[in-house]
């Protein structure tokens, strides 16, 4: 019996985060995938990603299902934000799987329709969280398993990355309300949503913020407190104001018998692996869990796409799906209803002052 062809992923949004997925589709990267066509609705982005990967490009979505349909098993939805959502529930009838691009909405009512458009077309729905495939943190995941730090006291991501002016000019979605959020809802989001991996599920967030050296309308710094239910404290300290490069993108863990942290500007550099009861292999780790990204984005695409198919082939449950998304998409909604009411907000609520994902 022949092999069953390639998965035919289509790519819809052709920005900055669709370069990665392209380089990967169409280069052989990902075994059992081949990247089958690009969408955006500005004509000559999507011509210039169609040249450079010798696929059919489309302004419209809809347009490009009724072409080639046949040969798209799987739609990555990487546009704006703000219209993910749509996005997923117009193209989930179609009977494609759906990658989206973090996170995965702006709003929780957006997610949970989201959600159910997927469960309705019986298709899975796939959110993007690399960082919890980088090698380093799959090997400090590994060492949390096997209960090697005992009761967590303390959990704390930081972002400290550069985005001038400059960057949030160059598409007018940037740094706004209604199609990107801030630093907590845009570059933090990986990072919350390891924290919250870690650390279980959160009760209650105080957050403040501001917009320190830019003109948008979100804000470029900011500082979460989280308390969790097992009683261990986060910190999420979030900047794109840091200059003139990006400095960290970092994950720490304090329990009673170890400690980890994980740094570098991708989550990608151990550098502090220390337990009470140490092993024989935890002497290699600094040299063998280490990895040199050449942006923040990382290599953990690679492999997160490699579990994409994985879960295709086989009908396995996603790491991330739509429902594990949500979590952190409901923490992020906290955290920015706790800057907005200046007030600590608990988990399980509806947002009555985050301008989040709201269009005037």
């Amino acid at each position: 019996m022949p092999l069953p062809k390639p998965l035919g992923f289509a790519l819809v949004g052709c920005g900055r985060i669709a370069r990665k997925h392209a380089e990967l589709l169409s280069n052989g990267q990902i075994a059992d995938a081949r990247l089958v066509a690009v969408c955006d609705t500005a004509p000559e982005r999507a011509k210039a990603y169609g040249d450079a990967y010798n696929v059919p490009a489309f302004t419209g979505a809809e347009a490009m299902m009724a072409a080639i349909g046949d040969a798209i098993d799987v739609v990555s939805i990487l546009t704006p934000s703000g219209n993910h959502a749509p996005m997923c529930i117009a193209l989930a009838p179609h009977g494609k799987h759906i990658v989206v691009e973090k996170p995965m909405a702006l709003t929780l009512d957006d997610a949970e329709a989201m959600i159910r458009a997927c469960d309705l077309a019986r298709v899975k729905l796939f959110v993007v969280k690399q960082n919890r495939f980088n090698p380093p943190v799959m090997k400090m995941r590994e060492a949390f398993e096997a209960g090697r730090f005992g009761r967590i006291a303390m959990g704390s991501v930081r972002v400290r990355w550069r985005r001038d002016q400059r960057y949030y000019d160059q598409d007018a979605w940037r740094g706004t309300w209604a199609d990107d959020g801030g630093v907590f809802a845009n570059q933090a989001s990986h990072h919350i949503d390891l924290l919250e991996w870690f650390l279980g599920e959160p009760e209650s967030v105080y957050a403040t913020a501001r917009t320190a050296f830019v003109d948008i309308e979100t804000e470029d710094t900011g500082v979460a407190v989280i308390r969790f239910r097992n009683g261990a404290i986060g910190i999420v300290e979030a900047t794109t104001a840091a200059r003139p490069k990006d400095l960290e993108g970092s994950l720490s863990l304090l329990g009673e018998h170890g400690t980890v942290e994980i740094a570098g500007f991708a989550v990608n550099e151990v550098r502090t692996w220390q337990f009470a009861n140490a092993s024989a292999e935890d002497a290699e780790v600094f040299e063998r869990y280490q990895t040199m990204p050449p942006d923040v984005y990382g290599f953990g695409h690679r492999t997160y796409l490699n579990h994409v198919v994985d879960c295709i082939r086989n009908d396995a449950k996603a790491l991330v799906d739509g429902l594990e998304g949500r979590k952190s998409l409901e923490l992020i909604s906290a955290i920015y209803e706790s800057i907005f009411s200046g007030q600590e907000v608990r988990l399980r609520f509806r947002p009555q002052h985050s301008r989040l994902g709201l269009r005037r």
